[in-house]
């Protein structure tokens, strides 16, 4: 069990992307600012606690599919997020007891929970670090994940509702892009990424709103998402809505109306391998 960096003050004046997060999954780790942003969110789009859901649920299917058919017994996962249980690293242990998990986020109140992040089963290790997406080579060298992680292994890189938090500007494939660089052949990318696609006019608001809070967004259409993927090979069914990537069996049963919509979940989600 392994940490990293004393945390930095936490700043509760100003919403953040990983509490209005755990707010939207019903957690209570985010303060007034973050609800109050959160709510303007859902008064626009009433579907983020379902897309949150559905993200949520798909970490844990392509944790699951990774761990059981593909051989990977290490994660990196980059924009945690407030620890909501099972974990990451819960699910790869129920499978394979030895898996190893790197947390990486940029957000103090994470820090603040990260020993949640780090109670590993005895067989495997997880540890967590203070982090920028947007600094990857200092991330990839970090002492703390050379300690947990072998880079000559395969990797699965998980980056789960974090890419749309990274604007053009930023150079999002030029990141990913240097990420699975890094990784071997039969390393992994798991992307989650929020889309316009089902409902534009409601989506530009969502964008107004985390801009004018302080977080600048860039939701993307799916050929753009797929766009991530390039040079690897996607997994069936390719790149889909969040919960059509994989369901687990009898997820469906039931009326129709208990399956959300496409326009609910509004995430395009896929897993591909590198060759």
């Amino acid at each position: 069990m392994t940490g990293s960096h004393a945390a930095r003050d936490i700043d509760t004046s100003k919403p953040h992307s990983a509490r209005m997060y755990d707010y939207y999954l019903g957690g209570k780790d985010h303060f007034d600012a973050d609800k109050q942003a959160a709510e303007r969110v859902a008064t626009a789009y009433p579907g983020i606690f379902v897309c949150a859901r559905e993200n949520r649920a798909f970490m844990h299917r392509a944790t699951r599919v990774l761990a059981r058919e593909h051989g990977i017994r290490q994660w990196l996962d980059i924009g945690t997020g407030v620890p909501t249980e099972p974990n990451l690293h819960q699910v790869a242990q129920a499978i394979v007891p030895q898996a190893r998990v790197v947390y990486a986020d940029n957000d103090p109140l994470v820090l603040k929970y990260a020993e949640t992040l780090m109670r590993s089963a005895p067989e495997g290790r997880t540890t967590y670090i203070e982090a920028d997406a947007n600094d990857p080579g200092t991330l990839l060298d970090a002492p703390e994940l050379r300690e947990v992680l072998d880079l000559t292994q395969p990797v699965a890189l998980s980056l789960n509702a974090l890419l749309h938090f990274i604007t053009d500007s930023q150079d999002p494939y030029g990141l990913v892009g240097r990420l699975m660089d890094a990784l071997p052949s039969g390393s992994a990318l798991a992307i989650s990424h929020c889309t316009p696609d089902f409902d534009p006019a409601t989506w530009a608001r969502v964008t107004q709103i985390y801009t004018s809070s302080g977080t600048p967004v860039r939701f993307r259409a799916k050929a753009d998402v797929t766009r991530f993927f390039d040079g690897l090979d996607l997994l069936d069914p390719g790149v889909t809505v969040g919960h059509r990537w994989r369901p687990d069996a009898g997820a469906g049963a039931g009326s129709a109306a208990q399956e959300p919509t496409d326009a609910e979940v509004s995430l395009w989600a896929g897993v591909a391998v590198k060759p």
